[in-house]
């Protein structure tokens, strides 16, 4: 669940400062009354390439919150694309889901014009609370959308590379942080067993792994006991879990001063994005003496694959790029422990100097 934004718009002035504070560059706003259609598209960067990020679709509180959730989003996609060497840039749409009962077809083709009439800088996605099939419905409308089910023989679900790349980076902070090279016995935390926590936990099972889960839905949870032999917490309960590897794999802003004191383990590494609740929770964890891999480093895997099927590269290049997230996380986390920096820090550097390389301006965040 995203956490409550602080983000107050009865200032006419906020809104810009929080742009400026995340270097963004557009926010595109659309509302279609026929639909119930309420969304917004944020365009951190596009310096590198289009936009590329996904669509969530969430019932949220207040449309403050939506804004800053989609502009936070987007930066990370910036910097997510960034890191991985991909010509694109970063952005994030959001849909506020409309109360009761509504037409969803309707409400992804009032979608679909809308990414059309942006004209390409923005390619779309699937993401929380979107489908493929809904991005079925978008692609009736505009060809800017990937993760359609005729993109890849896989469906166009980029959930699978995104797991994948997330059980490479914590190969690889392991073998950093606890010095092994493999996981046999190693006792990882993982919250959220959806679309990318439960593949996740299947390549740590074969791993030899031991699993602790949690996940809203109990029948998540219960496939993982089923076929992994994972033992299960209640979701409140899961920071207090002695473990090696906590995997933040739901929702973002988790680690906050309070999660972070009843955490025990010596590495965070998951899907999630925006794991930290501020910036300076990083700086906490490395005192802590915990690494904590950036989120958008080690979760790309689901970016990558959404821009080689849009662009129809063949399927080993994009599972090659995938596993190259093993060695990105080894550079990022190895310059990170030998400096005594923050790893996010150290990415955040390495990805604003690519962004940045050919612009004058520089991203007062990065």
């Amino acid at each position: 669940m995203p956490k409550t934004s602080t983000l107050n718009l009865s200032n006419n002035l906020a809104l810009f400062q929080y742009g400026e504070s995340l270097g963004h560059g557009e926010l595109h706003v659309k509302m279609d009354q026929a639909s119930g259609l309420r969304a917004i598209v944020a365009i951190h960067n596009t310096n590198l390439g289009p936009a590329l990020g996904g669509c969530r679709l969430y019932d949220y509180d207040t449309t403050e919150g939506a804004i800053f959730d989609a502009m936070r989003l987007a930066r990370g996609m910036s910097y997510k694309a960034a890191i991985s060497n991909l010509a694109l840039g970063g952005g994030k749409s959001v849909i506020i889901k409309p109360k009761g009962d509504f037409d969803r077809v309707a409400l992804f083709e009032a979608f679909g014009k809308f990414i059309n009439e942006l004209g390409g800088r923005y390619i779309t996605a699937v993401d929380s609370g979107s489908t493929i099939d809904d991005m079925d419905i978008v692609q009736r409308y505009t060809s800017y959308v990937a993760t359609t089910s005729s993109h890849s023989e896989g469906g166009g679900d980029p959930s699978y590379s995104t797991a994948l790349g997330v059980f490479q980076g914590i190969r690889a902070a392991v073998k950093l942080k606890l010095n092994r090279c493999d996981l046999t016995g190693l006792h990882v935390v993982i919250q959220g067993t959806g679309h990318v926590g439960y593949p996740l936990a299947r390549h740590l099972h074969e791993a030899g792994a031991r699993l602790t889960v949690c996940d809203i839905s109990l029948a998540s949870t219960q496939r993982c006991v089923d076929e992994f032999g994972a033992t299960v917490v209640a979701p409140d309960a899961i920071f207090d879990v002695q473990g090696d590897v906590f995997a933040p794999c739901a929702m973002g802003a988790v680690l906050d001063d309070q999660t972070i004191a009843q955490l025990s383990t010596k590495i965070i590494a998951g899907s999630a994005n925006n794991q930290l609740a501020e910036a300076r929770h990083g700086k906490v964890l490395m005192q802590k003496g915990v690494l904590y891999v950036p989120d958008y480093v080690i979760n790309a895997g689901g970016l990558i694959e959404a821009a080689a099927i849009y662009q129809n590269d063949h399927p080993e290049q994009v599972r090659q790029k995938v596993l190259a997230i093993y060695d990105a996380v080894h550079e990022i986390t190895e310059q990170a422990l030998a400096t005594h920096t923050d790893p996010a820090e150290v990415a955040d550097a390495i990805a604003a100097a690519r962004i940045y390389a050919t612009s004058p301006l520089t991203a007062a965040a990065a």
